[in-house]
């Protein structure tokens, strides 16, 4: 009988702390790492990772497949890209607790906010639960790829306890918070790694009403904390405007300080945000000075929209032509938009931005006019682009009208062109302000948004974007080695959330790895999808250079291709390292 269920030798294990990588061997058995470094003995598998990097398995803690979760068991686009672990119910959207009269009210509200199309979400959900415990065991019976944790949602919360009282502005009675308080204890306690909420105007339900969380009171967030604490663990998690007469870093320190629990924001370069970066940051760590845990959650490169006659977004949205057309089956649209007199048409037209949200105007003005900040995608695109590579730049050096280059461009490979936008995180015209905050220990890795804004982006390949971009090929500025790379999307991520069973290669830990060929690491090329329930369209995109994903000991992709495994299953709560037979 074989010792192990499987050895992986000769790879240069780079083990998620931080520390030089070196040759040797994993040894995994009944899911678990058993062995490191010469192992002896065989096993009912041997992978040889002769010349490449053997890595801790990906822990991303910031998407939304709160939805797909419950039907799709291989989780991608995520899973394509080394990830083992996904934490979702971010940014205060989800679907529990759910009255049976909020079904439709919930998929509206995260099909605004995060761009997953509704026809998807009714078709595919199967409303088996209506309390958040339900919830986790509903998601406890299908296996996976990889593992799912999940927070309790504001909005769902909210929606659960005001009921039609849910309105933008609605002020929650002191009865009402302990409700709230209560789902919110009973969630945790039941499992939940710990709540979410959202505070920006960017983040609306498909009818264009700001989302619960963004008017909430001090006392209920504070309140909601308290219920976290009084079970002992859980994140507390935010998107916030961060406008400075809300005092966010007030009460999120006070919050933390009082509970000794962490609090965890988005911090961006953003266009809707009252404070610049350097402020938030700054906000942030005078607090923790205090005594405070706060978290800034950044991300690895410009977020924003990859702009597709077929997507969400492009810069032609609002022009009248464009509305007559939008309802069309695509091949209609497409016949449209490739007649010369249609072209013409639409671009001698304004845009009408008569009857879009006022906050939003700038927003939608930056979209439809600013070719300087668009980017052709060529097949090689660096995602940290330089000025002549813009769309207004090409245009000029083409002699054309930068409106006339864009609309080409999405008319390149029979209308499936694309256009990079990256309308946060690149207020600079590059990455170079990461760099200080990806080696800082009050900041994590995150805002993938795995799942989530499926015609704008495909950012779940951010973990990918990590290797090839900042740790190998990076022109523009100073690279990040290796080994902190790694730590950064291992280790601190799974940390944050209480997980310290993953994230690391040593005895006692999960087997959950990555084999990876540094040298063939590329993002493939992004594409529209049609494959979510009801024919829902998502952004996709692979990469090159994963040899195997393994989740729990089972390998679960080889060579970027998904083996049928599901190993992966329901995180409940804070983990501690396995008491494996570590010496065998």
């Amino acid at each position: 009988m074989a010792k192990f269920d499987l050895i992986i030798r000769n790879g240069t294990i780079v083990d998620g702390t931080g520390a030089p990588g070196y040759s040797g061997d994993v040894a995994v058995k009944n899911g678990l790492i058993i062995q490191v470094g010469t192992v002896t003995g065989d096993a009912v598998e041997e992978i040889d990772a002769g010349g490449n990097i053997v890595s801790p398995g990906f822990v991303d803690i910031h998407t939304h497949y709160d939805g797909q979760a419950t039907w799709d068991p291989e989780m991608a686009p995520s899973s394509w890209h080394g990830v083992t672990t996904v934490v979702m119910g971010n940014c205060g959207v989800g679907f529990a607790p759910a009255r049976p009269d909020r079904h439709q009210w919930l998929i509206s509200l995260m099909e605004g906010v995060e761009d997953i199309p509704g026809t998807a979400l009714a078709e595919g959900i199967t409303w088996d639960w209506e309390t958040f415990p339900e919830y986790l065991d509903s998601l406890e019976k299908m296996p996976r790829a990889v593992d799912v944790g999940t927070h309790v949602p504001h909005g769902a919360v909210r929606a659960y306890v005001l009921g039609d009282r849910e309105k933008p502005g609605a002020v929650p009675t002191r009865d009402d918070i302990r409700q709230m308080s209560a789902i919110v204890e009973e969630g945790v306690a039941a499992g939940a790694l710990g709540f979410s909420t959202s505070r920006t105007v960017l983040h609306r339900s498909v009818d264009g009403e700001l989302v619960p969380g963004t008017t909430a009171t001090e006392e209920e967030l504070v309140e909601i904390g308290k219920a976290m604490g009084r079970v002992g663990h859980g994140v507390f998690e935010m998107a916030s405007d961060m406008k400075h007469e809300w005092n966010e870093f007030g009460w999120m320190g006070k919050l933390s300080r009082e509970t000794g629990l962490p609090v965890t924001f988005a911090a961006l370069q953003s266009i809707a945000k009252d404070m610049s970066l350097v402020e938030q940051i700054a906000g942030m760590r005078a607090e923790n000075r205090a005594g405070a845990n706060i978290v800034a959650q950044i991300a690895l490169r410009g977020n924003g929209i990859i702009m597709a006659w077929q997507g969400t977004v492009h810069p032609f949205l609002f022009r009248p032509s464009w509305h007559a057309i939008a309802e069309l089956p695509w091949h209609e649209q497409k016949a449209k938009l490739l007649d010369p007199a249609f072209k013409t048409q639409l671009l001698a037209e304004d845009s009408d931005l008569s009857g879009t949200p006022t906050e939003l105007r700038e927003l939608y003005n930056v979209i439809i006019q600013g070719f300087v900040a668009q980017y052709e995608m060529d097949d090689d695109f660096d995602y940290e682009p330089t000025p002549d590579g813009s769309v207004a730049a090409r245009a000029a050096t083409a002699g054309k009208d930068a409106a006339e280059y864009a609309y080409d461009l999405l008319c390149h490979d029979d209308c499936t062109g694309f256009i990079y936008f990256p309308i946060l995180n690149y207020t600079d015209g590059d990455l170079e302000f990461l760099l200080p905050l990806q080696h800082s220990d009050d900041t994590v890795n995150s805002l993938s948004d795995g799942g989530a804004h499926c015609g704008t982006i495909c950012d779940a390949a951010s973990t990918t974007f990590m290797l090839e971009h900042w740790v190998r090929d990076r022109k523009r500025g100073n690279r990040i080695a290796l080994e902190h790379a790694i730590k950064r999307q291992c280790q601190d991520t799974a940390r944050l959330y209480g997980l310290n069973d993953r994230g690391v290669i040593a005895p006692g830990y999960l087997a959950d790895l990555n084999i990876i060929d540094l040298d063939a690491i590329k993002l493939g090329k992004p594409w529209l999808a049609f494959d979510l329930p009801a024919g829902g369209k998502r952004l996709l995109q692979k990469a090159d250079g994963y040899l195997a994903t393994i989740k729990g000991g089972t390998v679960t992709f080889r060579d970027g291709k998904w083996t049928g495994a599901t190993p992966g299953g329901l995180i409940r709560g804070p983990q501690s390292v396995g008491q494996g037979d570590v010496a065998a």
